[in-house]
């Protein structure tokens, strides 16, 4: 599996990142996490747009999935080639009528549904074109998903947005590279059922012996340096800042 990070802050871009959205490649299959505020345009530096073959939508935050609005212009209005056929995107429960209302200006109130192939989500282990992906429901404030990716032999876990929860710790055991939110500091902020910290996302790693931590979803105003200190502080195992146009290879 190939994993490339499109866009990684949290909550609003930053001025070298769009927000959350991660590329899984394996077989010639591109499975997309996510597509939060300005990832649309970077991700056609990675694959053109047409290419995508599945979605994933952690949940309906804008900053996990506001640019769907301007995928599905770029899907709806193909100039050449004319209108795409539908892609599946996997969401929680009311996605379609989230997108519909954020775009607004529908044809239609089914217009959504004619370029995307709306399937909910709910905890269960499934397959997504080559993948082998089980989900968790995870502790945030909307319904929100954590996934966990499985393709010949090895295991990338992306927690989504999420507090500290068991849930994560499941989808976590074992896997090759946890990418986990870390959007708090430790000893800053203590707000439960909301996000994690640095020191909680190394703990989950530990916990979980995975081969590889991978810190994401830090907003701007938070201090990464000090979420990566504290990550390593509690997991002895590598730990990374997500960047934009970082790739993984598992």
């Amino acid at each position: 599996m190939k994993l490339t990070v499109v866009g990684c802050s949290g909550s609003f871009p930053s001025a070298e990142s769009a927000c959350s959205s991660y590329l899984v490649e394996a077989d010639g299959f591109r499975l997309l996490l996510d597509m939060g505020n300005g990832s649309l345009g970077a991700l056609q530096r990675h694959c053109g747009l047409y290419d995508l073959d599945a979605i994933f939508l952690s949940h309906l935050h804008a900053d996990h999935c506001i640019d769907m609005c301007a995928y599905f212009v770029a899907r709806y209005y193909r100039h050449e080639g004319g209108r795409c056929g539908t892609i599946p995107v996997y969401g929680p429960e009311g996605t379609e009528q989230r997108l519909t209302t954020a775009y607004e200006d529908v044809p239609d109130a089914s217009s959504m549904s004619e370029v995307f192939d709306f399937r909910t989500l709910k905890t269960a282990a499934f397959e997504i074109g080559p993948f082998t992906v089980r989900t968790e429901k995870v502790c945030h404030p909307v319904e929100s998903y954590g996934i966990r990716i499985e393709h010949g032999g090895r295991s990338l876990a992306y927690s989504g947005d999420t507090g500290v929860c068991p849930e994560l710790g499941v989808l976590a055991d074992g896997v090759d590279l946890l990418l986990c939110e870390a959007s708090f500091t430790h000893g800053k902020e203590d707000i439960p059922d909301l996000h994690l910290n640095g020191r909680e996302a190394g703990e989950y790693a530990s916990a979980g012996q995975v081969g590889r931590l991978v810190l994401t979803h830090i907003p701007p105003w938070t201090d990464a340096g000090q979420n990566l200190a504290d990550a390593r502080a509690v997991y002895d195992g590598r730990v990374d800042l997500a960047y934009a146009g970082a790739v993984y290879e598992l």
